[in-house]
Parts: structure tokens; sequence; C-alpha cells
């Protein structure tokens, strides 16, 4: 019992109170419909309807948008509803208490009854299909109308909504919060309107239920009077049929009103006022349309057999409408004119500041207007999704988290292009086709196919942009077919891979070491600032990233540092010493499967040259430039030689001439790896397929 107490307070709570209104009050209108009401009560629910037709309707006149009464469809289900359960209501009552006298049903249905048409049931039957032919062809037929019309052009506006949110977020103007804002804004704009379009059915409904319950009434009470209280025809006429029409007034007035609420809110258009005030300015704010109506009542008025006074009444008043606006215009222009200009607010917001200057971006994509599906939430834009997991990738793979890449539309670029930037800078560019396939050639695809010829942006391997039919016939002759966000992000990923060294900033390189840290606390806290400064760590872990090393293994680059930044704090003499720690994970990187190594080596005498060179020109060394181009022409025969045996191209150098050869061959041979001798571990066997600078045979 004591947990029983307890339940019923707290559902007796106000909060809990309040939300079980909602489902008593449901309960209540469904009841009325099986359970019996006296007549009291009759006149208590009938006023009670009354009443909230009033109160919806004022609701209505007093909103600035459709969206603030949001919940007027569910009100138009509820109160139709609550009209119909109290036809029911007084119908029960009036066929079992009717015979009794014209309050059988209430002194509501008597009123509507006796006192609006006078007694007169053939008056009440004409009143009571006028009200209802306005309501049902009119009214309700016209807010349907603009229901359905604005939530089709809502639907349709909607991309175009939200491209804007998300370019007014991608420019700053907005932040995340805002534009999330709008956007359920967006949608909620369309559902009201579906919701309205598809409430308008109710009262329409309503109005033809109306008209039935009416007909069934007057039959049902002829029949009751005449059979079972022995009445003479024309007293249970009178009778029955004035109790009927006092029914369906009360019901159909309150109807009435609640329809021509639902028009003014789907008819209403967003402003700043509600709509008395719109109307008194924007129809009684212009002095010149009320002299004109004045003056064309007057002249009526003076006609003879017009009914002058009517005529001349109303001329005059809005002749004295039109003289009281245009004084009111008059003060607000000297007003307006006595008010001294803003100038110092003018001076001070054409001074710049610090709020003028935005950062750059650094990772951006831009888009044309085409490719914009690609890269919309709202559309399920399959690109964010891809770009989301390249950064997951890339951090997986290299070993850090790349900044987020900041997408905006731009209208200078084609339709279909796109660009990639790097701190503000354009890195990479290209096109794609949504709803297309580009079909790329590996170089063993049979034959060209009937598409648009393109290269692939990302490594620029010979493509066709080819319908989706074709799709299987590509992947028949052997093309790799990719869909246009894949192209993207294709070309995105490879970008970053390519750039990865210039990704890695001081920022990057401090959240990086904070990340290592929660583990091996210790270890950087000793090196950084203790034993290295940030910068030299940063250029360490970038000359890596420069040849394509991965940081991954941060605590063996670490732990390299701090053996060796007693010795030294050259960058590149700690790169060396890290590459040789991470030799087994470099030459498990290029030759993941077996035993063997197959490199390339330089011949001893021209090993001998270059080191000669080094010694004589330190770091600022150059190649004699006939020496260069040899050097240049036999690498790279020799790297495409290897390539054309499915084994990437490796050239072996003394640990001296490593960081020299890398740099100057990297520029014209891109997949070259120059690893220096002791960077090869012990357990590997070497396989020289190729010696550079040996004479021919």
């Amino acid at each position: 019992m004591a947990t029983q107490t307890l339940d019923w307070r707290l559902l007796l709570r106000p909060e809990n109170a309040k939300a079980l209104a909602a489902p008593v009050l449901i309960f209540l209108v469904l009841s009325m419909m099986v359970l019996p009401l006296p007549a009291f009560l009759l006149d208590v629910f009938f006023t009670f309807n009354i009443a909230l037709s009033v109160m919806v309707m004022l609701v209505a006149l007093y909103t600035l948008r459709p969206l603030d009464f949001s919940v007027f469809p569910t009100v138009l289900l509820v109160t139709t509803l609550l009209r119909l359960s109290l036809n029911v209501a007084s119908t029960r009552v009036v066929l079992l208490q009717g015979h009794t006298g014209p309050d059988a049903a209430g002194k509501v249905i008597e009123a509507f009854g006796q006192f609006l048409v006078g007694g007169n049931y053939a008056v009440g039957i004409i009143v009571f299909v006028i009200l209802t032919v306005i309501n049902f062809v009119v009214i309700t037929k016209g807010a349907g109308r603009i229901a359905e019309v604005s939530a089709r052009f809502t639907l349709d506006a909607m991309p175009g909504k939200q491209m804007a949110i998300d370019a007014d977020l991608n420019a700053g103007l907005i932040g995340e919060e805002e534009a999330r804002r709008r956007r359920k804004e967006i949608a909620r704009e369309a559902d009201f309107y579906g919701s309205m379009d598809g409430a308008s059915k109710f009262v329409r409904g309503d109005a033809v239920a109306g008209i039935l319950i009416l007909l069934i009434n007057i039959v049902g009470g002829l029949i009751v009077g005449v059979l079972q209280h022995d009445m003479p025809v024309a007293q249970a006429a009178r009778t029955y049929v004035l109790l009927t029409i006092g029914d369906g007034l009360v019901a159909q007035i309150p109807a009435l009103v609640i329809s021509v609420a639902a028009g003014v809110v789907v008819s209403r258009v967003d402003d700043e006022k509600d709509l008395t005030s719109s109307l008194l300015g924007q129809l009684f704010g212009n002095p010149n349309v009320l002299a004109l109506a004045a003056g064309i009542l007057i002249v009526l008025g003076l006609i003879p057999g017009m009914p002058h006074f009517v005529f001349l009444l109303l001329g005059s008043v809005l002749a004295g409408l039109s003289w009281h606006a245009r004084r009111r215009l008059a003060a607000q222009e000297v007003a307006a004119a006595a008010k001294p200009p803003p100038r110092p607010a003018q001076e001070e917001s054409l001074e710049a500041s610090w709020a003028d200057v935005a950062p750059v971006d650094m990772l951006g994509l831009e888009v044309g207007y085409r490719l914009i599906p690609l890269v919309d939430r709202n559309q399920d834009g399959e690109l964010l999704k891809r770009i989301r997991g390249l950064r997951k990738k890339f951090a997986q793979e290299v070993g850090f988290l790349p900044a987020p890449v900041h997408i905006r539309d731009n209208l200078e670029l084609k339709p279909n292009a796109y660009r990639i930037t790097l701190k503000g800078v354009e890195i990479g560019h290209g096109e794609a086709w949504p709803g297309m396939y580009l079909a790329i050639d590996p170089g063993r695809a049979q034959g060209p196919l009937s598409g648009m010829p393109t290269k692939d942006p990302a490594f620029g391997l010979t493509a066709y942009w080819i319908e989706a039919g074709l799709r299987e016939q590509a992947q028949v002759m052997g093309y790799t077919v990719v869909d246009a966000g894949t192209v993207i992000a294709t070309h995105l990923n490879h970008l970053l891979q390519q750039h990865a060294a210039e990704l890695l900033g001081r920022q990057e390189t401090q959240a990086l070491l904070d990340h290592i840290g929660k583990d091996n606390a210790k270890l950087v806290e000793d090196l950084v600032p203790k034993a290295l400064p940030l910068a030299t760590v940063q250029r360490v872990l970038q000359n890596l990233l420069e040849e394509r090393v991965g940081i991954r293994d941060m605590r063996t680059i670490l732990e390299t540092l701090a053996e060796y930044a007693p010795k030294t704090q050259d960058a590149a003499e700690l790169t060396a010493r890290v590459r040789v720690a991470l030799s087994r994970a470099i030459v498990q990187q290029l030759f993941p499967n077996g035993q063997e190594v197959t490199v390339m080596m330089l011949e001893p005498g021209l090993e001998r040259l270059l080191a000669q060179a080094l010694q004589s020109g330190g770091e600022q060394a150059s190649i004699e430039p006939g020496l260069a181009e040899a050097l240049i022409k036999e690498t790279a025969a020799a790297a495409n030689r290897q390539e054309m045996f499915g084994a990437p191209p490796v050239l072996v150098t003394p640990p001296s001439l490593r960081p020299l050869l890398s740099r100057f061959l990297r520029r014209v041979v891109p997949n070259l790896t120059v690893l220096a001798n002791n960077e090869i571990p012990d357990n590997k066997t070497i396989k020289v397929t190729a010696v550079i600078g040996a004479k021919p045979a």
C-alpha cells in the first residue's frame, strides 16, 4: 500500500500531471461517444468547444510565423474529434429526450435552435447548409490547397537552403550550433506544411460528416417521435428538426472558426509583426490609397438613388484616416531628418581589426556546384564518410592525425571540377561526374571504352568516364571501375601521403608527443625539452615522412633520439640514426614477403667520385652536370626495369651518400627509395639486379 501511495504521489506531481493532460483529454473525448451525458455536461462541453475554437483563432491571428504554431495540425485533429464526439453524445440525448421539450439537449442547443434561426426549422436548415458549404468549399479547400503547394515548394527549396547554410558555415559566418538549428527549422517547416495538408482533410471530412449527421438525425427524430411517442408529424418535425439544427449549428460554427484559423496560419508569411499590425500597416498605411477610396465612395454617395448617408459617412471616415496617415508619415520624415547620422559608428565599422585576418585552412577541398551532393551532410554525401575514413586510415598507417579537411563550394570552378589545397595553395585538381563511373586502365585492359577519355587524377593513368550500364563490361575488360566519390577520395589520399611532412606542424608534433606521453611519460619528459627542443624533433619526423617512412613506432624513434641527443643536435644526423633503428620496419614495408632483397647499387668508382664531391662541397655539394644527367638516366631506366618485374625500385648506397642521392634522385624518380648499407638487417639476403655507372660489357 505504501508503494501505491508513493506512485500516486509521483503521478500527481506538476510535471507528471501536465504530461498526463493530453492522454486524459483524448480518453474523455472518446468516452463521450460511448457514455450517456446529461444535458448540463453537454452545455459545458459545447461551451468549451466554442471557447477552444476562439482561442485557436486568436493564437493564429497573433502568430508571427507558421512554425510558431507548429502544434496546429494536432489541434485540428483533436478539435475535429471533439466536435464529432459531441455530435454523437447530443444525438443520443436528442433522440432519447427530444419529446420532453426544446431544452431536452441542454440550453446551448436550445439557444442555437431558437434564437439564431428564430425557431424556424426551414431557415435553420438553409443556414446550416450555407455555413457547411462556406466551410467545405471555400475555406477548408483553399487552406488545404495553400498547405499542399507550400509543402511542395518547401521540399523543393530544401536542398538550396541547406547548401546556403553549409556555405555560411564553411565561410565562418555561423557556428555549428546555429547551422544545426537552421537545418532543423527547415525540416520542421516541411513537416509542418505536410501535416497541415493532411490535417485539412480532417476538417473537410468533418463538414461532410456534419451534413450526414444532420440528415440522419432528422430522419431518426421523425421516426422516434411519430412511432415511439405518438407525436403528430408536424410537431415531431418542429421539435426534432429544431433540436438537430441547434446541435448542428453549435458544432458547425466552431468548425468554421477553426477552418478560418487554419487558413490564416498556412497563408501567413514570416513577418516581424502579428496579423493585426501587418493589416493596419499595409492596408491602411498608404494615405494615397485611402484618399482615392474616400473620393470614390463620396462620388458614389452623390449619385441620385444611392444610400447617400452610408456612402458619405464611410467616405468621410476614409478621408480622415488618409489625413491622419499623411501627418504621421510627415512627422516620421521630420524626425528622421533631425536625427544626426551615426558617423562614429560608421567610422568604427570601417576600421580594420584582427577579426578581419582569417586563418588559412591547412587542408581544403573546393568543389563545383554539381559535386555539392557528394559533400552535403543532409543528402548523405558519401564523400564526407570517405574523407573521415581517409583521416583515420592515414593516422593508422603514417602515425599522426592530419588536420581536418575544410570543404566548401566554389562557384568559380567548373560545375564538375574540384580543387585540393594545402595552406591555401592548390596541390591538386580534377573533375568528377556524379552518377558516372571512372574506368581506369591499370595497364592490362583489353581495348578502349565508349566513354569520355581522361586521366586518373591521382596517378595519371588512362581512364574513361562511363555510364553506369557499362560498368560490368569495363570490369570484364580488365578496367578498375570506381565512382566519383572514390575518385576524389583516392586523389586526396594520394596527396596526403605525398605531403605528409608538410602536414606535421608544430601543433601536430606536440599533440603526438602528448598522446605518446600517456603511456611513456618519462621518455617524453626526458627528451623534450630537456635533451632536444620540439623544433628538432619535428624536423626529424618531417625528414622521415619526406622519404615515406612511417612514424608509427614513436617509442623507438624517441628512444633513439634520447640516446644520441647528448652527442649531436643536428637533425640530419639524428634522422640517420633513427632510420637505422627503424631499418627492419623500412625494409619490411618495401619487401613484405621473403628474406631476399632485390636492390640496385652504384659502381664503386662512381661511389668514390660522389664521395669526393660530397667531401669538397659539404652540405652544399653538387654533382657535375654531365655526371648528374647520366646518373639520372641510368637510375630511371633501372627503376623502370625493377617495376616491370614487380619489385620496388630500391638503391643501396654508403650511409654518407644516402641523404644527397635521396634528395637529388627523388625529384626525377618519385618511386625510388634510397637505403644506406647499414639500414638493411643482417638476416636479409641482398640480390643486386643492376649496377648504376658500370660500363656495358
